[in-house]
């Protein structure tokens, strides 16, 4: 890996205690993944996020503790204090344009009803910032549970099952790309049984 190439890797989540084993806290909990691989604490109160940095990889790693639809503000910070674009920031949270057990890795483009996402382009006046997007599914049946108290719903059992999988593999993706690149990430993962585990349609 290019150690002189500094970025920001962001998780999207809830900070209160309840939102913890939720769908849309899948962001935090991989990015707990991920410093745990990596050795770092994210335990640094900044830019209204949870901080954790990385001096030899130069990376850092970010929680915001805004509140999903206000993510925005806390990347813009980060952002303005570190003098990073954009372009080097890495977004990764839950998807429900995606069953369990697939992920979507892409740079651009909308925020698909992601109101974290959403907050994130306005704030930075750009949609150009990579996507680590995770699969969560959506209700079994179509207005069943709306989306909002879907995504703050807790897993199912089979869902938890896979849980594990789903954690370690986007991981995985990280570290890959941190590694090897984006596109070598996108062509490994940007499939199905790329994560280890079953598809939940």
């Amino acid at each position: 890996m290019d150690e002189r190439k500094e970025r920001l890797i962001v998780g999207l989540g809830n900070p209160e205690s309840e939102y913890a084993d939720t769908r849309h806290n899948l962001g935090f909990a991989c990015l707990r993944e991920l410093a745990r691989r990596l050795d770092v604490k994210i335990d640094k109160k900044r830019w209204q996020s949870l901080v954790g940095r990385s001096d030899s990889r130069g990376l850092w790693l970010v929680m915001p503790q805004t509140y999903m639809n206000l993510s925005g503000q806390a990347v813009a910070r980060a952002l303005k204090d570190t003098g990073l674009p954009a372009q080097d920031t890495w977004v990764v949270y839950d998807e429900l344009d995606l069953p369990m057990c697939r992920m979507r890795i892409r740079r651009g483009g909308s925020g698909a009803g992601h109101n974290g996402v959403r907050s994130i382009i306005a704030a930075l006046a750009t949609d150009d910032f990579v996507r680590f997007r995770i699969g969560i599914g959506k209700p079994a049946r179509e207005g069943s549970q709306p989306g909002r108290h879907y995504v703050l719903g807790r897993f199912t059992k089979a869902e938890a099952a896979r849980l594990p999988d789903v954690i370690s593999g986007v991981v995985d993706a990280l570290e890959l790309a941190l590694e090897a690149g984006l596109e070598r990430a996108m062509d490994r993962y940007n499939r199905a049984g790329a994560l280890g585990c079953q598809e939940l349609a």
